[in-house]
């Protein structure tokens, strides 16, 4: 239903900015290229489309181990203690530490299998909704190109009425001439001339305004150097005609993007689900860290240096006991190097986490989940229900406008035979000027029914083909 209004209703014009200039006529398969190509809405559909593959990257990455380092440098200042005399200084001392961890999910409900999959199935739903706009912009530009096309029949039409016309006020004058006719009959005929070459200006501008229409969707603003090849459009009976509108469906289910499109939301929804119970499930997953630092303190080692010092006293004779203890001195940190392997430090483990209770928040996700997968069926169900009531019309559509173009055949012929009657019968004397006008107007009235009518007929045979999987071609 959305394509056919689409299709038949006024065209949006598209917004845009000069692409080439043109000369050359361009055909209408020619006119979808460069509108597909050119037009925002399909540049937005394929944005979203490197959206879903960039997801997909994502959902990859969350089957790969976490690495994390981190260096941290640091200065204390303020009061320290002096460790060459013990004394309490204001001082600044640094500090360099490094560190890495490693994790990796062993086990977490199957959410990143689940993830990845969703992420597979957003693409197909992206490609679907690619393919769908592509279509609706072929459908616009196939509209506007045969709206170009009937404006020209049209105006055929009406310089072919004016010439007619003008015909028969040369006729008229010359019975004027010879008595035959009062100047009055002319110039009844000449306002007639007046009012189709209104028509003829009308058609025209008609005409233009549809090429603008045209170059606007291709984002074509040299509207002077705009213009189609003008082909001669048939308008057989379409053999799709003998098909049923049964048959056709069935075919447009499984062709149709949209179709397509609601199948993989369906999908979309049921790996939701799928998530949203992975919440419930307890995780696992693996740890490693590493870290080190270094020093940038002095520190103190012996000088070789040895000085008895008392410790006591021998109680029955009271000498003092001693003991040799070595002078101490202060030089440069270790080595960074050996600091890195001295201070090295280990953290390997393994770590569960059981859901227990979280506010309901996981099982309110996984009930959303399920209503949302409600909400996809539904919306599948009803676009079959849009798409089985549209072919239909769309067939009766098509069926009931063939016979109607006949119709119109038959009597733009019945009229022009009539015209070319009472131009026998005016000339005979038998047929007045009004009444010929009258006769003569029906048949350019007919005419010009004719076009619309075929043309009618071929914009609602090309909607039912469409659905049918046929490319718009003429």
């Amino acid at each position: 239903m959305r394509r056919t209004l689409l299709f038949f209703n006024v065209i949006s014009l598209f917004s845009g900015i000069h692409v080439h200039a043109q000369t050359n006529p361009m055909t209408l398969t020619e006119c979808v290229l460069i509108a597909v190509e050119k037009n925002i809405g399909v540049k937005q559909s394929e944005l979203s489309l490197n959206d879903a593959k960039i997801d997909k990257s994502d959902a990859k990455g969350n089957f790969l181990p976490t690495l994390n380092a981190q260096a941290n440098h640091s200065w204390n200042i303020g009061l320290n203690q002096d460790i060459t005399r013990g004394t309490l200084e204001n001082m600044t001392t640094q500090y360099t530490s490094f560190g890495a961890s490693l994790n990796i999910d062993l086990y977490n409900g199957l959410r990143n299998l689940n993830q990845l999959h969703r992420a597979n199935l957003s693409i197909l739903a992206g490609e679907y909704q690619l393919e769908d706009m592509k279509d609706d912009v072929r459908l616009m530009v196939a509209n506007a190109y045969l709206q170009i096309l009937f404006n020209i029949e049209i105006l055929e039409v009406q310089k072919s009425q004016l010439e007619i016309t003008r015909k028969d006020s040369e006729r008229i004058q010359k019975m004027i001439d010879a008595g035959t006719m009062v100047k009055y009959d002319l110039l009844e005929i000449q306002a007639t001339i007046a009012t189709q070459e209104q028509s003829v200006i009308q058609a025209e501008n008609n005409l233009s305004l549809s090429k603008i229409n045209l170059a606007q969707m291709l984002l074509i603003t040299d509207y002077e150097n705009f213009d189609v090849i003008d082909i001669e459009v048939d308008a057989p009976f379409g053999h799709i005609l003998f098909q049923k509108p049964k048959d056709i469906f069935e075919k447009a289910l499984t062709d149709r993007n949209d179709i397509k499109l609601s199948i993989t939301n369906i999908a979309i929804a049921e790996k939701d689900i799928a998530l949203a119970k992975g919440t419930l499930q307890p995780s696992l997953s693996a740890y490693y860290g590493y870290n080190t630092r270094v020093s940038y303190a002095d520190r103190i080692i012996g000088d070789g240096m040895f000085t008895d010092v008392p410790i006591g006293f021998v109680s029955s004779t009271k000498e003092p006991v001693l003991r040799s203890v070595e002078g101490n001195k202060a030089i440069g940190p270790v080595p960074f190097g050996q600091q890195f392997d001295l201070n090295a430090g280990h953290n390997i483990g393994l770590r569960l986490n059981i859901p227990i209770f979280n506010g309901f928040s996981a099982r309110n996700r996984v009930e959303r989940s399920k209503v949302n997968l409600l909400r996809s069926q539904n919306q599948l169900e009803q676009e079959k229900l849009n798409l089985e009531n549209t072919v239909n019309q769309a067939y009766n559509n098509a069926e009931g406008a063939y016979k109607f173009y006949e119709a119109a055949q038959k009597t733009a012929l019945a009229q022009k035979k009539a015209y070319e009657d009472s131009i026998n019968r005016f000339e005979a004397g038998v047929l007045n000027t009004f009444d010929l006008n009258q006769i003569k107007q029906r048949y350019e009235n007919a005419a010009s029914d004719e076009v619309r009518a075929k043309f009618d007929y071929i914009f609602k045979l090309k909607v039912l083909e469409f659905y049918f999987g046929i490319t718009i071609s003429l």
